[in-house]
């Protein structure tokens, strides 16, 4: 199989990734430039915005996996791969978020339409589900269809397999270097500050907030000059009820935790299957960080009110949604 096309960073025009986008929607070859307007000629007409026949998809599958075979697509520097992220990963995710976790998003305006913007949201759930199901409810409910680029911890890239499914994912190491060039470049950035905190938390303590770390998400927020959005998640908590943690057997494996719940490990492969509950995962209004100073992002007091103000508004939001919730399962 050959190799991709690798974009150096910040190269890319805009325009060509807009493009590239409507390509794929229309089921041609996104990777195509776009030809250049000709006075002499009509605008051609408007592509169908209909479901597509079953021609079209098996048309536009196949062109997919001619380009997988030629290396005829393209990754940037980090190894994100936009069109596996679309066509395939997406796919994949989308019954999960739709039939399983029926989750209902609020707030989506609150994520701009354009520019870099950091999606600071709560960690829960034992496995890290809840970054994915965060990364489809941006990309097909915000009107320009967005894409999040999650900052993940060491663990991730240290997995086999795993670390380059969450590379061409859009995934990153969640250091303040790679997620300020993302911001400065105009993507929708998300971290969970919590870490493995807050996934990692016993049942008893859901939806309590963790520690949120020493603000440096803040820090990166106001370098880039780009807005913070809070983000609750709730019904993540209840997917994996954590009762109990095997330490000896979380250091032998390399693990932070290994959680012991109902149903694992006392039912094998069967107790990895999480709990059908309902999502709710609600933006909201964000903060802005572009009228303070440079040297604001030096200043500690700063750091810690604006990560305060962030954490209570997550704490906040996750209180009323709960109150508001009928049941974890409907």
């Amino acid at each position: 199989m050959a190799d991709a096309k690798v974009i150096p960073f910040g190269e890319e025009p805009r325009a060509r990734r807009k493009a590239r986008r409507a390509g794929r929607a229309a089921g041609g070859t996104a990777l195509v430039p776009v030809p250049e307007a000709r006075t002499e000629h009509p605008p051609a007409a408007p592509a169908p915005t209909g479901p597509r026949s079953l021609e079209e998809r098996i048309a536009g599958g196949l062109a997919f996996l001619r380009r997988r075979i030629t290396g005829d697509y393209e990754v940037d520097d980090f190894g994100y791969d936009e069109e596996l992220t679309d066509q395939v990963l997406m796919s994949l995710l989308r019954p999960v978020y739709e039939k399983y976790f029926r989750v209902e998003v609020k707030g989506i305006e609150n994520i701009p339409a354009d520019g870099g913007a950091l999606i600071v949201a709560n960690h829960s759930g034992t496995l890290p589900l809840d970054g994915l199901m965060l990364q489809v409810a941006v990309h097909d409910h915000h009107p320009a269809q967005r894409h999040l680029r999650l900052l993940a911890a060491d663990l991730v890239f240290v997995l086999p397999g795993i670390n380059e499914l969450a590379r061409k994912a859009g995934h990153t190491l969640a250091c303040a270097e790679d997620a300020q060039r993302l911001l400065e470049r105009g993507e929708i950035v998300g971290v969970m500050p919590e870490g493995f905190k807050g996934i990692g938390k016993p049942f008893a303590d859901r939806y309590k907030l963790q520690r949120f770390g020493r603000g440096g998400f803040v820090s990166t927020a106001l370098k880039a000059g780009v807005p913070i959005v809070p983000c609750s998640i709730v019904g993540a908590e209840e997917i994996y009820p954590m009762i109990g943690n095997a330490k000896t057997v979380a250091r032998v494996l390399g693990l932070p935790y290994f959680p012991v719940t109902p149903t694992f490990p006392w039912l094998g492969l069967l107790g990895v299957v999480p709990l059908p509950t309902k999502w709710t995962i609600q933006f909201g209004e964000p903060i802005p960080t572009d009228g303070y100073p440079m040297e604001a992002a030096d200043d500690p007091m700063l750091m810690f009110n604006l990560t305060d103000q962030v954490r209570e508004t997550i704490q906040h939001t996750l209180y009323k949604l709960l109150v508001q919730r009928r049941s974890v399962f409907f």
